[in-house]
């Protein structure tokens, strides 16, 4: 089914901060899309943490601006304390916003620049109320340096993009996933941006439908040719000469270049290595952890069978049959062509070439 007919309109902002420190974080409630477009009002810490584990906010950047802000609404309740209560509630909250979702590394990356910033504060002297005001900055700090971040990645990735290009892409890693054009979608809107042909193939990523409802989504608000698959025609595709590149998102990306994705995303990979296609990620350097030397460390989430069983609410499976449900895989670097960041394509994908890229 090809993607078209629809008026393409602005794109709305996937995450905004309205206020100051005791204001409230405002959403796409993604679980809603593509049929209704409905704003999500976090005016508590526990609406962020919900909204994070129950995919309301998803995307690896994006979880992370969230969960930064998630920190803001938390502290609102210990400002007028002492400073002994202030701290202990600031560690209360970002221990329980680091327990909402396990893989995504962003989360854990903007909750740790808080924390240093929280040190930085309190070993200047600063009250409460002012170390607040301060992580509010660092806030939206990391909010702002994310929409630079994704032009960036866009801009390098639209250079490996040919007009012409059959463009494959897996879940979503658009604008809904990060705070502007996203990572993977990124190159393709920086494409259409620059006039290039292109035609993009959306895997519509089980069980949750992300590629469906939300890449899609994305896609027709800026008026790109794509067409929908299912996630069992991506070979069929490939086959047919219908692919020139594959480009997906990262959750999380080990030392050595594995990349944690969506699940599916390794098999498309697989698939693309004997069509001789290439395989790219988009990611920015903060989905990065180099603590992990390959992609066996990375902790995979395994999400609650009810969405195989009951996938967007009809029964498709008998309720006491068994079910395996990891929400990621991971794609071993040596099937990777390149890592699209904002910092430039790290190709080949080698320990070496992403220690001094990450690094640089």
């Amino acid at each position: 089914m090809t993607i078209a007919d629809s008026q393409p309109q602005a794109a709305p902002d996937p995450i905004r901060y309205e206020g100051e420190t005791d204001g409230h974080l405002v959403l796409i409630d993604q679980t809603r899309l593509p049929v209704e477009l409905v704003y999500l009002d976090c005016k508590d810490v526990e609406t962020v943490w919900e909204a994070i584990k129950m995919l309301r906010v998803r995307g690896a950047p994006a979880i992370g601006i969230a969960a930064a802000y998630g920190v803001i609404v938390g502290l609102q309740t210990a400002t007028d304390k002492s400073a002994e209560e202030f701290e202990a509630r600031f560690h209360e909250v970002v221990e329980y916003l680091a327990g909402s979702r396990p893989t995504a590394v962003n989360l854990f990356w903007a909750l740790d620049r808080l924390k240093a910033k929280y040190v930085a504060e309190k070993e200047a002297g600063k009250s409460p109320a002012e170390i607040h005001e301060a992580l509010l900055a660092e806030a939206r700090y990391i909010h702002d340096d994310d929409r630079k971040v994704c032009r960036a990645i866009g801009k390098h990735g639209a250079e490996l993009i040919q007009p012409g290009f059959g463009i494959l892409t897996h879940c979503n890693a658009g604008g809904l996933a990060t705070a502007d054009y996203g990572t993977a979608l990124a190159v393709m809107f920086t494409c259409h941006d620059q006039g290039k042909d292109i035609h993009v193939f959306v895997d519509e990523t089980r069980p949750l439908l992300q590629g469906s409802r939300l890449t899609a989504w994305e896609l027709l608000q800026r008026d790109i040719p794509a067409t929908l698959i299912c996630d069992n025609m991506a070979a069929q595709v490939m086959k047919e000469g219908r692919i020139s590149a594959v480009i997906t998102g990262a959750d999380r990306i080990a030392a050595n270049g594995d990349s944690a994705n969506k699940i599916g995303t390794y098999g498309v990979a697989v698939l693309a290595k004997a069509h001789g296609i290439p395989f790219y990620i988009a990611a920015p350097i903060s989905t990065f952890d180099l603590s992990l030397p390959t992609g066996e460390g990375i902790p995979i989430e395994q999400r609650d069978p009810v969405e195989i069983i009951n996938g967007m609410g009809k029964q498709t499976a008998p309720d006491k049959v068994q079910v395996y449900n990891p929400a990621f895989d991971v794609t071993p670097a040596e099937l990777i062509a390149g890592i699209i960041t904002e910092k430039g394509v790290i190709s080949p994908v080698t320990p070496e070439n992403v220690a001094q890229v990450v690094a640089g």
